[in-house]
Formats: C-alpha cells, structure tokens, sequence
C-alpha cells in the first residue's frame, strides 16, 4: 500500500489540493474557485462552511475517489489557510456568521484607535512586539461585541481559518503560533502563549483554542469526518497554518534568513529569524517551527488589483494578452505611475484609510500602459517593504518568489529590476498545499527538516537589469511621494464614503 501525504490550502480565491509520496513527487492535484463577500466597503468576508470545510471535502472526495488512489492511502494530513481570520463558534462549534478576514478586512479602524487610546502604543508594542493594523484580530473581536451583541451572546470559541478545518477534522480546537501571534494583544509574544495582561479589554482566554507550532499533530480524523470525506478515521492531522507559511515552506524558505515573496491576491512576506527584529512598520510572529520567529508583512491589494483592472476596465482581455501587452511599454510606463493601496494599505504605511492613484496619465497613455503600471506600482511597494526590513538591521540571505504572480519571469524580473535584488524561482509551484504535504510528513516523523532540500529544488534566479534598476529609481522618490503629500486627501475622501 502506497504511504501519501494530503495537504490542502484554503486561499483567498481557491482551494488547492495535493496528494505527494514522501519523496515529494506529485501524485494528484485538484483546484476549486471561490469568491470573497464584501457586504460593506472595507469589510472581507467568507462562509465557513460552505467555502471553508466545504471545498476541503470537495477535494478531498476528488482526490481520494479511488482513481487511483483513496483514503487509506493517506497517512497523514495537514491543512493551511488565509490567516488571521476570526470566526465566532457556538457551544456546538457552529460558525455563528460568516469569517471575518485578515488584514483585507479594515471595519475594525475605530477598534483600533479605541485601543490604541485605551493600552497606550508603546505599551501595546512592547507586549506584542507589533502595533495594531487591519491584520490584528483583537480589535475585529471589539467590533463583534460592539455591533453584533447577538452573535456575541452566543459565542464560545473564536477561531481562524485553518483551526476551523482541523476542528472539523479531528474535533479539536487548535492555533498555530504563527497566526495567534496576530490575535493581539491576547498573546505574550516573548513567551508565545496565551496571556490575560490585556483580555479583559478583548475576550476571555478561555474562548480561545490551545496553541500548537505547525509541525506538531492536533489529533486524528473523527469517524464523522472520514464519512464526509473519504479520508481513514484516525488518520493523523497536523495543527495546521496560515496559507503564507506554508507556502514559503513548499520552496524551502525554513531557515534564518530565507525570505519568502508570495506573489498572490496580496503580496506577502515572511523571513525566517532566529533572534526577532520588531519594528511598527512590520509584524513580529511565531515561526513555524519551535525556537524561530517570522519577521512578516504584507500589502493589500497586488493580484486583486490586476483583477480589478481585468474585469473592470480591459473588456474580454485575458491575462495573458494583458500581460503580452505590457512587454510593448517601456520600464517607467512613460511617467506613468500607481499606488496600489486600493483597499487601503498594510504594512509598511500601516493606513486603512489610504486608497489608489494614478498619477501622470495622459491622453499618450493607454491600456497596456495602465496594467503595466500597476505592476510597477506593487513592485515598488515591494521595495519599499524590503527597505523596511533592511531599515531595521533584519538580514536577508536570498529570496524566494512564489505564487500565482510568479508563474512567470515577468514581473518577478519586473520587481528585480525595482529593488535591485536576486529572486529565486523554484521549480515546484503547487503552493501552500505542497508545504502542508511537507508538514504532514514532518510532524508524523516520515520526513526529516533536511529533506526539504529534496522537495524544494530551484528552477532559476533572476537578476536585476541595471538600466531598468537605474530608470526605477528616478521613479521611486515620486513612489514615495504619492502616499506622503496626499494622506490627507484620501483620509478625507475615506470619511466622505462613510458619510455617503
């Protein structure tokens, strides 16, 4: 009987599945593709149930439908999702209403500015190591309270994404390090557990799961749950993670120094540290391993933008015409430039009241001019993102792109020339769910740390184009400069929104 290795990945826009023997070959893969609710402006949203544990049942029946493979072939299984999330639970462990999402979802501004009012900054810093932004899940559970009294009557459990699944799989109610470092300010962060020092002003710790790292089990499939899915009752299941750790982990990004890239619907960072660097602009949490941290942060809106821009404003075009014409524009876009805060900014600016800007257009440009500056607007933000790490002395040893932006060399090299740095493509791109194959097999002690190595081999490394690096430069002080003079003007078109 063949030994597999099941891993899944809840993402924002899909769902992916994998099935892997323990050397890491693939042997089935199965993508589902869903949708994010925005029933208010700022607010992000997803069902539980229906997308959720819903698509980890639809794909593990397709992967384990018996052609050829099925679920006594699956000795253990590991589960990611987006993250940090915050999903209120009943006494039975129902999902009380949809989840709230991470740091896309900003309806938690005035949480924060209560918050911040109420602990102090520096007080609130010190303890988590981070500040309060759009990603913090402590003033999202004010705002719960605060607006939605019934659900908060009737809640029990407070939970994220990727708990969620592994309640559903094994009935137990369990975090990882890595996303409860976000649940500020309910964790100690020089301690990574669970701490009171603040609870009184968020929640009981009691409605809060256990704390786990990502390589360790949370239990085994329940006979409910192998019924549903058509995995073996009592197969092992890892703790789980958030959907950007495991994807560094499935192109080798585990050891200090190694920074991870995720080119996705947000683009985010995660550099593996054994010694933490925190600073306001970034997020210092839990590794995913015992004994290391992750130096994080993340932007709003990059493949969401392209997105936005395809199927608002370029007609039938697909994205691969969209991106053949951008090869047709000059670096710099012939002055053209974008910030891409189009649902408000995460780090490094911290600022969910900011929003996008063109600036430059003339009747010169056109479509493709559009899109290509948009990319170079994200690539910029991924400049000013890596010179907030190296601003505060973190040390990076080589980077890796992943994600659905880095199926190709064009805009990874794109972001090369920008930042003027070396980028690593791997050979394997499955994603997040290949990392939790990894973790499956790491955590059931069938795989070592080392073998990593093996499932994540690289394809090839850009390096920047220093005439392309030379004009982006000129450009990036005026980058800069569209947040920097026009703060004021976007805090004021923000409350105008909510007035209207």
């Amino acid at each position: 009987m063949p030994e597999l290795l099941l891993g899944i990945d809840v993402g924002t826009g899909s769902t992916k599945g994998v099935l892997t023997d323990l050397q890491g070959n693939i042997m089935k893969t199965h993508v589902i593709e869903h949708g994010v609710s925005t029933p208010h402006p700022g607010w992000a949203e997803q069902d539980a149930d229906q997308i959720w544990w819903g698509d980890v049942v639809q794909v593990c029946r397709h992967l384990l439908d018996g052609a050829p493979h099925q679920g006594a072939d699956v000795v253990a299984v590991a589960v990611s999702a987006i993250g940090p999330c915050l999903l209120p639970l009943d006494e039975q462990g129902r999902p009380l209403r949809p989840g709230i999402l991470y740091g896309v979802d900003t309806r938690a501004t005035a949480e924060i500015e209560e918050l911040n009012a109420l602990l102090g900054e520096e007080n609130i810093f010190r303890f988590s190591q981070m500040q309060f932004t759009s990603q913090a899940i402590g003033p999202k559970i004010r705002w719960l309270q605060k607006h939605e009294p019934e659900v908060w009557k009737a809640t029990r459990t407070l939970t994220t994404a990727s708990s969620y699944l592994v309640f559903q799989l094994t009935g137990k109610h369990v975090m990882d390090r890595h996303t409860a470092s976000h649940y500020m300010p309910l964790m100690d962060s020089q301690t990574l557990q669970w701490s009171d020092t603040y609870a009184e002003h968020i929640c009981p710790l009691s409605m809060l799961p256990e704390l786990g790292w990502s390589d360790e089990l949370a239990g085994a499939v329940t006979p409910a749950a192998a019924e549903i899915t058509g995995l073996k009752a009592g197969t092992p299941v890892t703790v789980g993670a958030v959907d950007a750790l495991s994807e560094g982990l499935s192109v080798g990004v585990s050891e200090p120094g190694d920074l991870m890239v995720m080119y996705g619907s947000t683009t985010f960072f995660i550099l593996v540290q054994d010694t933490p660097t925190p600073d306001p602009r970034v997020w210092t949490v839990g590794g995913a391993f015992a004994g290391q941290h992750n130096l994080a942060a993340g932007m709003a809106t990059t493949g969401a933008l392209t997105g936005w821009f395809k199927h608002q404003l370029a007609g039938d075009r697909s994205f691969s015409e969209l991106f053949q014409e951008a090869t047709t524009i000059q670096a710099g876009s012939e002055g053209l430039l974008v910030l891409p805060y189009f649902s408000g900014e995460r780090t490094p600016v911290n600022d969910p009241r900011a929003s996008g800007i063109f600036a430059g257009l003339t009747l010169l440009h056109t479509r493709a001019h559009l899109f290509r500056a948009i990319l170079e607007g994200v690539a910029f933000g991924i400049r000013h993102n890596l010179e907030a790490f190296s601003d505060l002395g973190a040390s990076i040893k080589r980077i890796v792109a992943v994600g659905g932006g880095a199926q190709s060399t064009f805009w990874p090299q794109m972001v090369s020339d920008v930042c003027g740095v070396e980028q690593i493509l791997p050979r394997t791109t499955v994603g997040a769910s290949y990392g939790n194959a990894f973790l499956a097999g790491l955590a059931t002690g069938r795989l070592q740390k080392a073998d990593l190595q093996h499932w994540a081999q690289a394809r090839e490394v850009l390096r920047p184009d220093r005439s392309n690096h030379a004009i982006y430069s000129e450009l990036y002080p005026q980058y800069l400069a569209l947040y920097q003079n026009n703060r004021e003007v976007m805090h004021q078109l923000h409350a105008f929104r909510d007035r209207h």
